[in-house]
């Protein structure tokens, strides 16, 4: 059945990826962007395009008003930037659309009696501990490390306010680690930016952004209300993955540094996803949404990409 569907992050690497997949699809998608001159780029992709910043209240009001969408998709983050320079405030900014752009869409989404709400959230803040692989229903970590925490309880508002919101199917997404066209990480690689560090333990979940796009889809089209973890089916260790995406993509073994470098450099957080994290399992979203990822591993998929 055909659905009314606005796109917040319609021009972002998934977001781009979703439009193209819902007009195909038959639906009527509404993509918003805070950037006039990137209207073009939604006619392209099939969509109606809308201009409007997420951080004002009036201006989301209304452009959903306008759309009087059936589902709203939240892909909102500005993530999108070149290696380190500018990283704390890209961040900032993402925790603000996670926070502040999430109570927005929900508001003037309940103003318009939306049926369904689909948020964009992340598999990384499992807590780290018991097994390497987690499901929808084990707990995130209730006190993440130093400056990670004002992220994680953006993703957290995120969560508890979708999930929460009784007037709708409320719907989050927690994708694994992207990969693929848009996303950068093959230059990541490339310039061996990802060390080894320490034993590099931790569990690593990955998603091509196609992959995402597709189980999002899904989500739209017939998800109920939960959580449902968007990754591939296999989970790895970075000591695993780490060296044969590097070799793959520069011909070289990654670099190996120190954890107390790390730490210094990049935060404790860093350390831990590097020797801690732990993964996440697409039981459910197989099971629930009736989706199967193409690139069923990043071994596969990264040559491919």
């Amino acid at each position: 059945m055909m659905m009314r569907v606005f796109v917040a992050g319609a021009t972002g690497a998934i977001g781009k990826q979703l439009v193209s997949r819902l007009v195909a699809g038959g639906h009527e998608v509404h993509g918003m962007t805070r950037t006039e001159s990137k209207q073009g780029m939604l006619r392209e992709l099939g969509a109606v395009p809308v201009v409007a910043d997420a951080l004002d209240p009036d201006q989301v009001a209304a452009a959903v008003g306008k759309a009087k969408p059936d589902v709203i998709v939240h892909q909102l983050t500005a993530l999108a930037g070149e290696g380190m320079r500018g990283l704390k405030r890209r961040i900032a900014m993402t925790n603000r659309l996670r926070s502040e752009g999430t109570d927005h869409l929900l508001s003037a989404g309940q103003a318009v009696g939306v049926r369904r709400f689909v948020a964009q959230s992340n598999y990384g803040l499992y807590a780290r501990t018991g097994g390497p692989v987690k499901s929808e229903d084990d707990p995130v970590d209730p006190e993440p490390p130093g400056k990670q925490r004002e992220a994680a309880a953006a993703i957290y508002h995120l969560e508890e306010a979708v999930l929460d919101a009784s007037w709708t199917e409320g719907i989050v997404l927690r994708y694994g680690a992207f990969y693929g066209p848009g996303t950068g990480m093959d230059e990541w690689f490339r310039k061996r930016r990802f060390p080894l560090v320490g034993d590099s333990g931790g569990v690593w979940s990955w998603i091509h952004i196609a992959d995402a796009a597709e189980a999002t889809v899904a989500a739209v089209e017939h998800g109920t209300r939960g959580i449902y973890n968007i990754v591939d089916d296999d989970p790895a260790p970075v000591a695993e993955w780490l060296p044969a995406l590097t070799r793959m993509l520069s011909g070289k073994k990654p670099r190996r540094v120190p954890s107390f470098i790390v730490r210094l450099a990049a935060g404790e957080f860093a350390v831990l996803m590097m020797t801690d994290a732990r993964g996440a399992s697409n039981a459910k979203a197989k099971r629930e949404l009736g989706w199967r990822p193409a690139h069923p591993s990043w071994r596969q998929g990264f040559e491919a990409a």
